[in-house]
């Protein structure tokens, strides 16, 4: 897929972004829920969100863009402020450019933070659209054990920067919990997919690293 192209309203897509050069997103463990948070302020207005990892130098998440109505009034809303509509150009690339405010405001608390300069992520960020059932139950599959994956840890369950137990637990969430948890049928069904060893070949083609 082009990585300059637009995410289109109502489409699901894997989006994943790294360190610069691999260097490390995420400092200190305060950094996690930071940067969380800065992505709710960014994103959850245009974007829904059904799975997450965070890892110490890269991310994956599983979105779905909000409806054409919905990023228009956002656009507007955007565009009432002079600074904020520099760079917006139209609506069809309000996604990408709250990724890139987003990028970018993280990458300037962590500079002060750290003494260091220049940018932090490498841009520009990938994206893949998903557009079928068994790559998105893959796709959760492999974003949860990514950790596992990577020996972070011995078991994906372990690990506390992913979406998995947020989306097994009954507190609240601004996931979309009972949405995601329906492809799978229901939770017993989640947890036995997740407990079994998946054949990444078939999403082998659509597994984004670099």
């Amino acid at each position: 897929m082009n990585l300059n192209s637009p995410l289109l309203p109502e489409t699901f897509y894997h989006i994943y972004n790294r360190g610069i050069n691999g260097e490390d997103l995420f400092k200190q463990e305060r950094n996690y829920n930071y940067f969380l948070n800065k992505y709710s302020t960014y994103l959850e207005p245009i974007v829904e969100t059904y799975a997450y990892c965070l890892l110490k130098n890269h991310f994956h998440l599983l979105i779905r863009v909000k409806d054409i109505d919905t990023l228009n009034i956002f656009y507007t809303e955007q565009s009432k402020n002079k600074e904020t509509k520099q760079g917006l150009h139209n609506p069809d690339f309000i996604v990408s450019k709250q990724f890139a405010k987003l990028f970018s405001s993280y990458t300037q608390s962590i500079n002060i933070a750290t003494s260091r300069t220049g940018s932090l992520f490498e841009t520009p960020f990938k994206r893949i659209e998903v557009k079928s059932e068994l790559y998105f139950t893959n796709l959760i599959w492999y974003i949860h054990h990514n950790p596992q994956k990577h020996g972070f840890v011995s078991d994906f369950r372990d690990y506390p920067h992913s979406s998995y137990h947020t989306l097994l637990s009954n507190g609240s969430t601004k996931l979309k919990r009972n949405e995601a948890l329906e492809w799978f049928g229901n939770i017993a069904d989640f947890k036995s997919f997740h407990n079994e060893i998946q054949n990444e070949k078939n999403i082998n083609n659509l597994i984004i690293e670099f």
